[in-house]
């Protein structure tokens, strides 16, 4: 029965995973635990609770007896809401249009981008001995999802933008004596990247009407596999205390793939030219390394604080770079969008109360800061900083079987974007286009734990 069991979370996460997620700081998604996002993931690399500790610092295992397995579900219901605060226009200077060949006013509004994500993560976990456990990670450390109809006034910036990760980490972990733990792991990670936009095909033939019956869908698809390592220190100060540092490493991948673009006949003479022909591509995405310090403390036999500082190199997303491999697009070899991230940090505190033996109550309060300069900020990430504040529950189903539940509301202020369309620019063909983005993001969750 155990064996069946263990098989079946096995598939249940394999299958589950290719779902993605949108709106984390960045594109990078936390969603790893539902124990955690109780806590709001505050003292993540020192908490070790349950199976999840694979992810957030795999030295948690030496904590876990047994055989451990976790399995959870992330909804994301994220919400951007774009309002335009001038009328959009060419780079001719003449209005862009909707679908009814109307010129887009100021204070006109997009439909929401925001997709709903369903994010699965999987962990098992074995102590082998006292000092030796192993451990196992299936899960999606970065994602994202924004869509937008194809005739908004920003479709010639993007029009969907779609990235899956699928990370497969297996781990060791060593307690070196009673207080100090090691671990160490590596990362097999697959990404399939999907970036679409329309191509104003009124700027080919001389009419400059930025009308949607003249635009062409053009469609990047990619994808890669990559390799990455994390380590991991647990450190026990006493019974009550303890500390946990983590470490992930960038991981680089070289994508490769095609480019598809839907000519429509009133601009036909472009295909006819091969101008949009379809081909294939390659670009390079850098995933950053990331870094967390945690700390643990029972107050007393029902009452537990944590906190957590973590700290993400975005700096490493500094340009994306399309590059075509056959006659390219319009002529142009590549289609490259200026980046700038930054490095972010992310501040964390949350509390724990065991209220009967059965039911532990978790709550959170944490920062977590965007990347994204105003000035770079384009519509496929349209995020800020956010504020989170979330609840959660852990109840003892059974003594081997345990059930986790959470939800977090994340407060993420209006966000502005602005872009100009100047002669040789990178955004020459699409268009200048000012606005605001109304953001807002909830995730609903739940995670069983079977321990054997």
């Amino acid at each position: 029965m155990k064996r069946k069991l263990f098989q079946a979370l096995i598939i249940l996460g394999l299958v589950s995973l290719p779902a993605t997620a949108t709106f984390a700081s960045g594109f990078a998604i936390i969603e790893q635990s539902v124990s955690g996002l109780g806590n709001a993931f505050a003292g993540g690399a020192a908490v070790a609770e349950d199976a999840t500790t694979v992810f957030f610092n795999p030295a948690g295992m030496t904590r876990l007896d047994g055989q451990q397995i976790t399995a959870g579900t992330h909804v994301i219901v994220p919400s951007a809401k774009f309002t335009t605060s001038a009328a959009p226009t060419n780079v001719a200077g003449a209005p862009i249009r909707d679908a009814a060949g109307t010129a887009i006013a100021s204070g006109a509004s997009a439909s929401n981008a925001g997709e709903i994500g369903v994010v699965p993560n999987f962990y098992y976990t074995n102590k082998l001995s006292d000092k030796l456990s192993l451990g196992l990670g299936i899960n999606a450390p970065f994602g994202l999802t924004t869509k937008y109809d194809k005739t908004w006034a920003g479709r010639y910036h993007a029009v969907e933008s779609a990235v899956l990760t699928i990370n497969i980490n297996p781990n060791v972990a060593y307690q070196v004596n009673e207080q100090l733990s090691l671990a160490a792991g590596v990362s097999v990670q697959y990404i399939d990247v999907t970036l679409s936009s329309m191509v104003d095909g009124s700027l080919f033939d001389g009419t400059y009407s930025s009308s949607p019956d003249k635009d062409i869908f053009v469609e990047n698809t990619a994808d890669d596999w990559g390799f990455g390592f994390n380590l991991g220190m647990l450190y026990q100060f006493n019974e009550k205390t303890r500390a946990g540092l983590s470490y992930r490493s960038q991981i680089k991948h070289k994508v490769e793939g095609n480019v598809t673009s839907d000519v429509p006949s009133a601009v036909d003479f472009l295909d006819a030219a091969g101008l949009f022909a379809d081909q294939s591509i390659n670009g390079s995405i850098t995933l950053p390394a990331s870094a967390s310090i945690s700390l643990y403390h029972q107050m007393n036999d029902r009452l537990a604080l944590m906190g957590d500082v973590s700290w993400t190199g975005w700096s490493s997303f500094d340009e994306l770079i399309i590059n075509f491999e056959g006659p390219g697009i319009a002529t142009k070899p590549n289609s490259p969008t200026t980046e700038n991230w930054e490095d972010t940090w992310r501040y964390s505190i949350g509390a724990s109360f065991k209220a009967t033996e059965v039911l532990t109550l978790r709550t959170g309060l944490a920062y977590d800061e965007t990347p994204i300069l105003d000035e770079f900020r384009t519509p496929r990430i349209p995020g800020e900083n956010r504020t989170w504040l979330s609840l959660g529950a852990g109840y003892r189903l059974t003594k081997n079987l345990n059930l986790d539940v959470a939800y977090a509301h994340l407060f993420v202020p209006n966000s502005s974007f602005s872009k100009t369309a100047t002669l040789g620019s990178e955004d020459e063909g699409r268009g200048t286009v000012q606005g605001e983005y109304e953001n807002s993001v909830d995730i609903a969750s739940v995670q069983l734990s079977y321990l054997f």
